[in-house]
């Protein structure tokens, strides 16, 4: 009896650039990275911040050169559509978890839920889910209450910009879901390390009654803040046409850096840094900032101290042309 042949192995190679993936539910953040980085055969990839395996929308992914500021893409300030699911409370506190107990909804009108949301709006304590991925002891939460250990999770500063009803009409035409639960469907602006989950768990406590998400898709990540997102779907039948026909989807690193006070320099100068060496300056800037070299060619991140000079901290070393 003769072995099923195995699929070939990925020869991958070095790609630099971005690719704003419209996520698809049921995969988780790694998941749908490595299948983009295999489609794209990129050597290196890395994602700008988790979206649960239930949520949907954009995923911002960083091949080659561009992971090198990835980290600062992850404190971007971001926006969702969120669909809360009244009555019901989750371990997860999404649709995802187990049901852990039912509650009435009592009358609302929109002067309460208005009120309510007032008060989960601006810099705020948030107590993360414990189903997350935070660490402790170097192990994810879920990790640890997926195996039943209790896990205590302490409250932290976090802001959220905005967090409204997305429509009057959402409240006032009664949405519901097929099992009959009144749903709210609300719009979140917030900064980096806030969980929607949590902030649809707040707030049906204060509506007395528990809320979970039920539906989740983020809508933009500064600084894309009009995305043109690729679907999983749309890439796999560009490959289909060619590779070039798939690195047209990506977008270039000068994209990316629009986070970061702009510092431009001219050859000489951008030779230098590429090679360790720090500029006297003075550069005006302060802080970590994105170099432009001619031609508005990023060059990287470097750093300028007290004395106005600037330090060379994470240079781009592009990849050549396509293999």
């Amino acid at each position: 009896m003769s072995r099923p042949q195995s699929r070939p192995r990925t020869k991958f190679r070095k790609l630099d650039g971005i690719l704003l993936l419209d996520k698809p539910g049921g995969l988780s953040s790694n998941q749908a990275l490595q299948r983009v980085r295999h489609l794209f055969r990129a050597e290196k990839g890395g994602h700008t911040g988790s979206l649960d395996p239930l949520a949907t929308g954009l995923l911002p992914v960083c091949f080659g050169e561009a992971t090198k500021i990835a980290g600062g893409l992850l404190g971007a300030r971001k926006a969702y559509t969120t669909v809360a699911r009244l009555g019901q409370v989750t371990d997860t506190d999404d649709a995802a978890g187990q049901l852990l107990r039912e509650r009435p909804v009592p009358p609302l009108d929109l002067a309460t839920i208005d009120t309510a949301l007032r008060r989960l709006t601006g810099r705020i304590d948030q107590r993360p889910p414990i189903y997350s991925a935070l660490k402790r002891g170097g192990e994810p939460l879920y990790a640890k209450a997926r195996r039943g250990e209790t896990v205590e999770v302490e409250s932290r500063p976090v802001d959220v910009h905005a967090f409204e009803l997305q429509s009057a009409a959402d409240l006032l035409d009664g949405v519901l879901d097929p099992g009959g639960a009144p749903q709210l469907r609300l719009h979140v602006e917030c900064g980096s390390g806030t969980y929607v989950r949590s902030l649809v768990r707040d707030l049906g406590e204060l509506l007395g009654c528990g809320a979970h998400v039920a539906q989740l898709r983020r809508l933009w990540v500064d600084p894309f803040r009009d995305p043109r997102m690729w679907t999983l779907d749309e890439l796999q039948a560009l490959a289909a046409r060619g590779e070039h026909q798939l690195e047209a989807c990506l977008l270039d690193l000068e994209a990316g850096m629009l986070a970061w006070p702009a510092v431009h320099v001219d050859a000489r100068q951008a030779a230098r840094l590429q090679n360790g060496q720090s500029l006297p300056g003075p550069f005006a800037a302060t802080g970590e900032v994105a170099v432009f070299g001619p031609n508005g060619r990023a060059e990287g991140l470097a750093q300028v101290q007290g004395d106005g000079s600037l330090w060379p901290r994470r240079m781009f070393r592009r990849a050549a042309a396509s293999d």
